[in-house]
């Protein structure tokens, strides 16, 4: 996966628990408590996903215990409705938010974050699950080996903006921030650099520690010596 953005389909987790939406309560609980999630979709007879049922749309039930259900959640019809359920989709929250396999990790990030929710269900172009992406398969990147992730910023960042560099330039990577030094003819591009390399999958940190090239003092009398010193 080198030398591309990672998609979505290249973190999620393939094997997804999900229920039909004639799913009964118990078979909904049972489900979550064998798998430990807290989380699930639920699928019509073509596997598209249609909702989410989560442990949030089973406890309006047991809230009701100590009441009528109309009593659940003052003013929440949901609730309430939810609290004489039976069946998935009785009880799903729909729609469900999804995300598509092709789907970019930073895309998926923010849906996440928008919506406050732990994980999104994968889907095709038909709507139909095809995995499940959780936070901790969006973290996989920063796993990536240091090397790869410096054969990818030489590769594709500096080989690309400096075709013929005035000296070798140096990409040293440890656990996942990325220096690079040297020296290069045009240094408006040094910003550019650093985006460039903060975009790359993996990347912890930037340090881009580039430099202009050398003066010399008896071909630019007008500047500074690099050393500091006043020129002879």
């Amino acid at each position: 996966m080198t030398g591309r953005r990672y998609a979505v389909s290249d973190v999620m987790t393939s094997k997804v628990v999900a229920v039909r939406v004639k799913a009964s309560f118990k078979d909904i609980v049972r489900t979550l408590r064998q798998w430990q999630v807290t989380a699930l979709p639920v699928l019509d007879d073509e596997r598209r996903v249609v909702g989410i049922v989560s442990e949030a749309d089973l406890l309006p039930k047991e809230e009701a215990r100590d009441g009528s259900p109309a009593s659940v959640t003052a003013g929440d019809g949901s609730a309430a409705a939810k609290a004489t359920a039976v069946t998935a989709d009785q009880l799903m929250t729909a729609p469900a938010v999804t995300v598509a396999g092709s789907a970019t990790l930073a895309l998926a990030a923010r849906t996440m974050a928008r919506n406050r929710i732990k994980r999104l269900p994968v889907v095709d172009a038909a709507g139909v699950l095809t995995g499940i992406v959780s936070r901790s398969d969006l973290l996989k990147v920063f796993l990536r080996d240091d090397e790869e992730i410096a054969e990818e910023v030489r590769r594709d960042v500096l080989d690309r903006l400096f075709v013929a560099p005035s000296e070798p330039l140096r990409v040293e990577v440890h656990d996942g921030v990325v220096t690079v030094t040297g020296r290069v003819r045009d240094t408006t591009l040094v910003p550019v650099v650093a985006r460039l390399v903060r975009g790359v999958e993996g990347v912890v940190d930037v340090d881009c520690a580039l430099m202009g090239p050398l003066r010399h003092p008896d071909l630019d009398p007008d500047l500074p010596d690099i050393a500091g010193m006043p020129p002879a």
